[in-house]
């Protein structure tokens, strides 16, 4: 997946400009204040796991009690994307208050993430990992992952993978929210289509190929990027993204452990249809103690 967005990520923010991310993180702040347990931090009196020398209690067991209540409290409030890219949904959620982790396997598109970090001031930690072998410090609230990152998982092995390891680092009762592209969205509306738009710098050639029997949407981009008045920089990557139906989603979220709360259709936010094209699935952590985090 890294290959994937290489010399793609130097434009990947120009090119993307018509997706509304700030809709998106109103929709998914929303989602996770109904469904999940983290809650923004920085603009409460206290923030989640510091606590003043002073409030500290004198005896030592009720002393280590706060700690670990402050400690499994900010785990709680934490907030993992998964396939952050360049970080604008990340710095979006930032802004509301939330403790965001950023992941991708792509070291370009995170480098990008960390030039909008270092203009906006945030404290975003930011980590390159493929999300098939995720390891975090500790369990985190939330986990996110939009922007049909989970279809450039084409083996349904690679997804139950990815499940279980988020299920692994979800503090006990924590959200996962992601999308996915659907199988009728490649093989109806973008399969077998070439879209090429304009833009001030730069300009691309989008064409995809829909594989029928391996529900898999191959597209070739071709990106043209100007470097001086006269002169034009051509490159060209290959992706592969798979669709998925909701059913599944959700037999695989399942088997890791979690269970699904709802399913929507992530343009509208209503419940889904045959015709959905992208669909959010919501799932919730159900084993683990919360003391022990142990299952």
């Amino acid at each position: 997946m890294a290959e994937a967005y290489s010399d793609f990520a130097g434009v990947y923010d120009e090119l993307m400009d018509n997706v509304p991310y700030e809709t998106w993180g109103e929709n998914i702040a929303a989602l996770i204040e109904e469904y999940g347990i983290s809650r923004p931090v920085r603009d409460e009196e206290t923030v989640a796991g510091e606590l003043a020398e002073e409030d500290l209690p004198e005896e030592e067991e009720e002393y280590r009690e706060a700690v670990s209540e402050a400690l499994l409290a900010s785990e709680r409030n934490l907030v993992v994307e998964l396939g952050c890219g360049t970080g604008t949904l990340t710095e979006l959620l930032y802004r509301k208050g939330y403790d965001m982790i950023g992941i991708d396997s792509s070291a370009e598109m995170l480098e990008v993430a960390m030039e909008k970090r270092a203009r906006s001031g945030s404290e975003i930690l930011y980590l390159q990992q493929d999300m098939r072998e995720l390891e975090l410090y500790s369990t985190v609230g939330t986990v996110i992952s939009v922007c049909d990152c989970l279809n450039y998982l084409l083996e349904e092995e690679d997804l139950a993978e990815v499940f279980r390891l988020v299920n692994n680092y979800l503090y006990p009762g924590g959200l996962f929210l992601f999308d996915f592209n659907t199988v009728y969205k490649y093989r109806q509306v973008i399969g077998d289509t070439v879209i090429a738009e304009n833009r001030e710098n730069c300009s691309f050639i989008w064409e995809n190929y829909y594989h029928e029997e391996e529900e898999i949407n191959e597209y070739d981009l071709t990106v043209f990027v100007q470097e001086e008045e006269e002169y034009f920089w051509r490159f060209t990557e290959n992706h592969f993204q798979r669709g998925y139906t909701p059913e599944t989603m959700c037999r695989l979220v399942e088997e890791a452990g979690m269970r699904v709360l709802r399913l929507l259709d992530a343009d509208t936010l209503q419940e889904i249809t045959p015709e959905s094209e992208r669909i959010y699935v919501l799932a919730r952590e159900q084993r683990k103690d919360a003391k022990t985090g142990e299952t």
